[in-house]
């Protein structure tokens, strides 16, 4: 197995992150991980402007990921950001009525390439994510990963209860259904 590196999306990484998205339709048909960027009233639907609209982000750092590497070739994301980046999450509604800690960062966002994935990719980048807030100072992060009840189910966006709860998170709630609220504190 070749030795992977996890860096920051930014400006000089952005070349593998396009690369990635654009050998999967800019994932979900087109997304570019900018649905948790934008509420549904400002969001723009087609490929070309969330493209458009994630290279904006990155250039102003207000989109965050760790990037897994094999090489030159991306093949991994985990993003992150400040509530206030990422606004819309799935079961807002229900969150918002139950918040009890606004966190410091949200995890909302894994995706593994098709060719890469059952390798344990996906800690990889959750493990870079946590190591990136733990360089930007640390703080409260929560992630809403899919509680699927130890049963083993393809989960393309946003991890599982268990890779949460490996990683040092702690089960918070169940939002929506088939998905919780997990909580860390990272130094």
């Amino acid at each position: 197995m070749s030795e992977y590196e996890v860096r920051p999306l930014q400006p000089d990484t952005w070349d593998g992150f396009a690369a990635l998205v654009e050998r999967h339709n800019g994932v979900f048909g087109g997304c570019w991980c900018t649905w948790f960027h934008t509420m549904p009233a400002d969001k723009e639907r087609s490929y070309q402007a969330n493209r458009c609209l994630k290279r904006r982000l990155v250039d102003e750092a207000r989109a965050h990921a760790a990037l897994v590497f094999d090489g030159a070739r991306a093949v991994a994301w985990c993003q992150y950001g400040s509530p206030a980046e990422l606004p819309n999450i799935y079961h807002r509604k229900q969150y918002e009525a139950e918040l009890d800690v606004v966190p410091d960062y949200r995890i909302t966002c894994i995706f593994v390439d098709r060719r890469y994935r059952h390798r344990g990719l996906s800690a990889i980048a959750l493990d870079g994510t946590l190591a990136l807030i733990a360089a930007a100072g640390g703080g409260v992060v929560e992630g809403y990963p899919h509680d699927n009840a130890g049963a083993r189910k393809s989960v393309l966006y946003d991890g599982t209860r268990a890779l949460f709860e490996r990683a040092g998170f702690e089960y918070v709630r169940s939002k929506g259904t088939g998905n919780c609220v997990m909580r860390r504190t990272v130094p």
